[in-house]
This record gives structure tokens, C-alpha cells and sequence, in this order.
């Protein structure tokens, strides 16, 4: 059998399963909104939807430098970005900016990462409430485990 090594980032939270599901929801809203004219007045609609979604990704990445206590107080910000892209998902709906189906779409990407999400916070709550110190805030500490669900394969 072949011993394949496992090539980690410098930057853990490249690893994360739930990082780069956030960046791929971030780039399906950039892409399904880039043909969306400025039709709200005042409002940057497509600006605030694509920071929305990147909000969700650069949250996870920024808590991930973090103790734990920290990193899930990010994820929960990632949750509210999660939320407000809920929002512009049902307005762009009700605008007639999406059709019914890449609204649905949209949803479907949510409600998988917010799992995803949910399930990284749980994991880190047990994991915390196990441990009897906060880890370091280095970005190459190899020492904090996000477990094997969220980690690549």
C-alpha cells in the first residue's frame, strides 16, 4: 500500500470542509446576482448580497486563529451572515431578481452550511468543556482539532 502523505495549509482553516463550502456559496451568489441591475433605488442589492455570503467564509477563517471560545463566538457571527443571506435570498425572490428555483437553490446552500456550522460549534463546545486550557492564538498552531468532519479528506 502507498503511504500518501496529507498536505495541511499553513492556514488551518484552509483544511475546513465548511471554509470552502461557504467560499463556493459565496462565489454561486457572485455569479447569480453579477446580472442584476441596481433596480432597488439607493440600495447596493448585489454589493451587500456578495458581502453577505463572503461574511459567512471570512468569519469561520477569522475565528479559526482563535481559542476555542472565540472561534465559536465567529461561527455564530457566520450564522447571522448566514441569516441575512436568508433575506436577500427572499427578497431577490419577491423582485423578481431569482426565479423560484435558483431561490431554492440559494436555500439549499444555507440550510447545509448553517448545519455545517451548527455541528462545528457543538463539536467545539464538547471539545471545550473536555479540555481544561484555551488553545493559542498562532495561525500554525497544529494543536487545535476541529475534528474529522471538518476537516479534508
Amino acid at each position: 500500500m502507498e503511504n500518501i502523505e496529507k498536505k495541511y495549509n499553513f492556514f488551518r482553516f484552509e483544511d475546513l470542509r465548511i471554509y470552502r463550502k461557504a467560499l463556493d456559496y459565496s462565489k454561486w451568489v457572485s455569479d447569480q446576482t453579477n446580472t442584476f441591475e441596481e433596480a432597488i433605488p439607493g440600495n447596493h442589492f448585489r454589493q451587500n448580497f456578495v458581502k453577505a455570503s463572503l461574511e459567512i467564509a471570512m468569519n469561520i477563517a477569522e475565528g479559526s486563529g482563535r481559542n476555542k471560545s472565540q472561534f465559536i463566538y465567529y461561527l455564530k457571527m457566520a450564522k447571522s451572515s448566514i441569516r441575512e443571506c436568508v433575506v436577500l435570498t427572499t427578497v431577490a425572490l419577491d423582485h423578481g431578481f431569482f426565479s423560484q428555483e435558483t431561490h431554492d437553490e440559494s436555500r439549499e446552500f444555507l440550510i447545509e452550511i448553517s448545519k455545517m456550522v451548527g455541528a462545528l460549534i457543538s463539536s467545539l463546545q464538547r471539545n471545550r468543556r473536555n479540555d481544561s486550557h484555551d488553545e493559542s492564538d498562532d495561525d500554525n498552531d497544529n494543536s487545535m482539532s476541529y475534528g474529522d468532519d471538518y476537516n479534508t479528506d
